[in-house]
């Protein structure tokens, strides 16, 4: 629980008009609305659960609330993010979510950070506030996120999302665990998929940013039990909750200092190796592709290796579809072999990344390729604009 000097805390008028339901809640009540409006929380990324988490802080009546984002408002945000409106798409995130917080409740005080976290700046911005709460998407920002609160001794709430599944606990409180003990390591590079990779369903980050809201609320007024030791588990599609106990490793490293956490995660070495993999890898651009489709030769094979469902949204004309993990698995690679007949093999997916690693996964096995530079998103920019972009 946090515990601010509640004698300079008063509550005005239009306070107690505001928060009633609240006031009228034993477990809140005076003094409880008193240590919300003392509160300090600082929200990482203002993206699918910072969005709910940021509108229900505010209603709640946090006093202050940090916002740290470096990124614009893209359309596509929009089927989740719900603080955002259209009308703010290409204007930055953060001024869009100070808005709408002072159209919710012109009394607290946002302070805006619009930069990349990292370990040059966490620890100067993490230290006013009482609470951190993580709704970042990527793993070196997370551990970054968790090490910095152990460093300062600040509680963590944690949340994330994927496609229909979310998980939130609550990190660094009270003697509990932290994000080290869920995962001591990270995963490898691309394993874990983004959302942007493998989508989400919009509905799911307001399950889980309106928990890790109410985690935040029940620390600051110290009441109920928290996720502190607890991950919890949610399936959408079976809309079931399951829960893991947490508990810290008695061995795990001693956090002293904050690191160089893209190193960490293995992610400038990954990125080494995907250079290294496109250069030996031919590649062509959306422009030579269209000039090749119009002279009218057939000695190609255009090969899809998106889902299928990706396929049915957008599809280049021509092109065959053989998704990336039937490659992966092996049985895929007979069948482009069939399909390509001694023909020349060009491969795309969305925006390149994927079909440059199956076309690696072939080279193996014997059939060279071209990679089509910007997949099918370059597509749709520069050839062909009724292409749906997704």
């Amino acid at each position: 629980m946090i515990n601010p000097n509640l004698d300079e805390i008063q509550l005005t008028k239009d306070d107690y008009e505001r928060y009633s339901r609240h006031l009228i809640l034993p477990e809140v009540g005076l003094e409880g609305q008193k240590r919300l409006k003392a509160a300090s929380v600082l929200c990482i990324g203002t993206g699918g659960l910072g969005s709910p988490l940021l509108l229900y802080l505010a209603a709640a009546g946090i006093g202050r609330i940090g916002i740290v984002d470096f990124d614009v408002v893209d359309t596509s945000n929009l089927q989740r993010q719900v603080i955002h409106s259209t009308s703010w798409v290409g204007k930055p995130k953060i001024e869009s979510a100070k808005n709408r917080i002072h159209e919710i409740n012109p009394y607290c005080q946002v302070d805006l950070y619009e930069t990349r976290l990292s370990s040059e700046n966490a620890l100067e911005i993490f230290q006013p506030y009482d609470i951190v709460v993580d709704g970042t998407d990527n793993f070196p920002t997370r551990y970054l996120v968790n090490d910095a609160c152990v460093l300062l001794n600040k509680p963590n709430v944690y949340g994330s999302i994927f496609r229909f599944e979310g998980q939130a606990t609550v990190f660094n409180y009270e003697g509990g665990p932290n994000y080290r003990d869920l995962y001591p390591e990270p995963p490898p590079p691309g394993m874990v998929p983004s959302c942007a990779e493998g989508g989400v369903l919009g509905i799911l980050p307001g399950i889980i940013g309106v928990i890790q809201a109410t985690e935040t609320v029940k620390i600051i007024i110290g009441q109920g039990n928290t996720l502190s030791g607890r991950l919890l588990l949610y399936n959408a599609l079976d809309m079931k909750f399951r829960e893991l106990k947490l508990r810290p490793n008695p061995i795990r490293p001693v956090i002293e200092k904050l690191i160089d956490y893209e190193q960490f995660c293995g992610i400038p070495q990954a990125k080494a190796e995907e250079a290294k993999q496109q250069m030996e890898i031919q590649e062509m651009t959306v422009k030579d592709l269209k000039e090749l489709l119009d002279s009218g030769a057939k000695d190609f094979v255009l090969l899809d290796v998106r889902n299928p469902n990706e396929y049915e949204i957008a599809k280049i004309p021509g092109s065959v579809l053989v998704p990336l993990p039937e490659i992966e698995n092996g049985n895929g690679v007979a069948r482009v072999k069939e399909i390509l007949n001694g023909h020349h093999l060009i491969a795309h997916c969305k925006m390149g990344g994927r079909s440059a690693k199956a076309l690696a996964i072939l080279k193996e096995a014997g059939i060279v390729g071209t990679n089509v530079k910007g997949g099918i998103t370059a597509w749709s920019k520069e050839i062909d604009s009724s292409v749906p972009e997704y």
